[in-house]
Parts: C-alpha cells; sequence; structure tokens
C-alpha cells in the first residue's frame, strides 16, 4: 500500500517600499495542483491590504494563477497562502525501465499524439535553460548508447548532487546555467535548470517544477516557524509512463516530502509571486514558509 502524507502549509511574503506605490499588479502562483501523486484540497488567500481586485485562472501550463491588483496607494503589501495537500508515495512500475533514452527523445515524438505533442515543448531550449558542448558532454555521460531512460536520468540525478555544493546566496535567478556548471555551487532552482539543460542537450523532454521540501530539524531541536522554504526539482518525461520527478539538490527521486505547487519550462513560468509596480522605490521582501504533515 502507497504512503500518504497530509500537509498544511502557509506560505507568507511581505513586501516594504520606501515611497508610495501608486498601482500594482500581480501574479501569485501559490495554489497547489493535483495530479497523480497529489490531491489538493484547497488555497485560502488573506491579503493585506485589500486588493483592488483579484481573480483566479488557470495558466498555459495548467497552473493555478491569481490575478491581484491594487489601485490605491499603499507602503507595504503582505499575501499569504494557506493550503492543505495530501501527497502519496507513488511506485514506478519496472516497466517504465524499457524505455531505452534514445527511443524517447523529442525529436523522434509523433506530434499527432496529444500525451507527446505536450511533452515536446519541454525538449527545447527556455529563458532559462540553455546548454553548451561542456554540459551535453557532462549529461552523456550519464547516457551510453543503449541505457533505459529512467537508470541514465537518476544517475544525473545523483551526479548533480554529488558533484556540485549548495551554497545560497552566490547565485541569482538571472546567473546562466553555463556559470553554475564551472562554478559548481548554487542552490535548488540552479540545480534543477542544470538537469533540465542536461537532459534537453540530448534531446530528451524534462519540466521544471516549484513546491515545497518539508524540512527535518536536528535530533532533540525543535522545528523552526517559518523555516521551510519553496524548493525545485525535475520531472523527466518516459513515453508510455509519464513524468518521474528527481530532486538533483538532494540526489533522489521525489517522495512524499515533496508537495508540487506549479509546473512549466523554467523557474520563468511558474514564479511564486511577481509582477510591475508604479511607484514605491527601493524595497524589502520577506519570505516565510511552514510546512507540517498533520494526521489523516
Amino acid at each position: 500500500m502507497s504512503q500518504s502524507v497530509r500537509y498544511r502549509i502557509r506560505h507568507t511574503t511581505r513586501y516594504a517600499y520606501v515611497d508610495l506605490v501608486a498601482i500594482a499588479h500581480n501574479e501569485a502562483r501559490l495554489t497547489p495542483r493535483s495530479g497523480p501523486r497529489q490531491e489538493a484540497h484547497s488555497t485560502r488567500f488573506v491579503v493585506e491590504p485589500s486588493p483592488t481586485f483579484m481573480v483566479r485562472e488557470r495558466d498555459y501550463f495548467g497552473n493555478w494563477v491569481n490575478l491581484i491588483a491594487f489601485e490605491e496607494p499603499h507602503r507595504e503589501f503582505s499575501l499569504t497562502a494557506h493550503s492543505e495537500v495530501t501527497v502519496r508515495a507513488v511506485e514506478v512500475p519496472q516497466t517504465a525501465n524499457d524505455v531505452l533514452w534514445e527511443q524517447a527523445r523529442g525529436a523522434d515524438f509523433n506530434p499527432q499524439e496529444g500525451e507527446l505533442y505536450d511533452a515536446l515543448q519541454y525538449a527545447y531550449p527556455s529563458p532559462h535553460v540553455v546548454w553548451d558542448q561542456d554540459i551535453r558532454a557532462y549529461a552523456a555521460a550519464s547516457f551510453p548508447p543503449g541505457r533505459p531512460l529512467l537508470e541514465g536520468a537518476i544517475e544525473l540525478t545523483e551526479r548533480i548532487h554529488k558533484d556540485f555544493v549548495y551554497e545560497p546566496g552566490v547565485t541569482s535567478i538571472a546567473t546562466p546555467v553555463a556559470e553554475v556548471f564551472h562554478a559548481r555551487r548554487g542552490v535548488c532552482q540552479d540545480f534543477a535548470h542544470l538537469q533540465l539543460a542536461c537532459l534537453r542537450a540530448l534531446g530528451l523532454s524534462a519540466r521544471y517544477v516549484s513546491g515545497y521540501l518539508l524540512t527535518h530539524p536536528p535530533p532533540g531541536e525543535e522545528k523552526l516557524v517559518g523555516a521551510d522554504a519553496s524548493h525545485a526539482w525535475v520531472a523527466v518525461f518516459c513515453p508510455g509512463y509519464g513524468y518521474v520527478d528527481l530532486d538533483p539538490t538532494n540526489g533522489a527521486v521525489v517522495g512524499c516530502d515533496h508537495t508540487t505547487l506549479a509546473w512549466g519550462r523554467d523557474f520563468a513560468d511558474v514564479s511564486p509571486l511577481k509582477g510591475v509596480v508604479l511607484g514605491g522605490g527601493s524595497h524589502r521582501v520577506e519570505v516565510a514558509v511552514d510546512v507540517n504533515a498533520v494526521e489523516l
């Protein structure tokens, strides 16, 4: 029987501006989505000050996005998303390993088949995922001729975890993948972009996944409020089965500790909160995330 965990998640973002903001329009992708390994029960938003309007719709990739507009002057803005989600541990069937990586390249997909046509968009470069010959060579070491796709993808996940150092503050969202590759350090979004570049360099389809990772405090210590964080990983497409989620930051197949928010080609498609403001000047932003397992 597969394991299931129900989570209560609270994600708070606060902006404080030096000057008055006259108008602000924001997009929030903070509503978990349902899928084969996850059931999203509810999401409730608390927004201060009260927005002029807030509407919810789906974006091109099927993610829920809340459009939030402020048309009254303000110096502070806070958004808290309260969500409940059940995550299931999905065991990938052995038959998924029957697909060789050469058989999974996007160039060989039949564009008339719906699932393959959808996956094709994740086989090409995107704003944050480009590669060079060094990255392609690094990827190729995990995919010799005739190797099963998942076996090679999992080894690549483990190699990135082993070869790269997790170090906050050394990169930004604007740091190119090639720079991360040569520096051998970064954070989860960097490693997700790198693995996507490796897979796509070989013609394989894989998408960027945003979400949360349940953290565990050291033995004997209490979990700190707000200490959890947003996380990122990848999902590689396996023809005949679907997507398999892999976490290069932790070198593992994704399990019950991971909660999915959204997916797309890269971070630009799934940013939790982005927008445009008129006025405001410089600003300070604070983010706090709490992920707590509850009894089923």
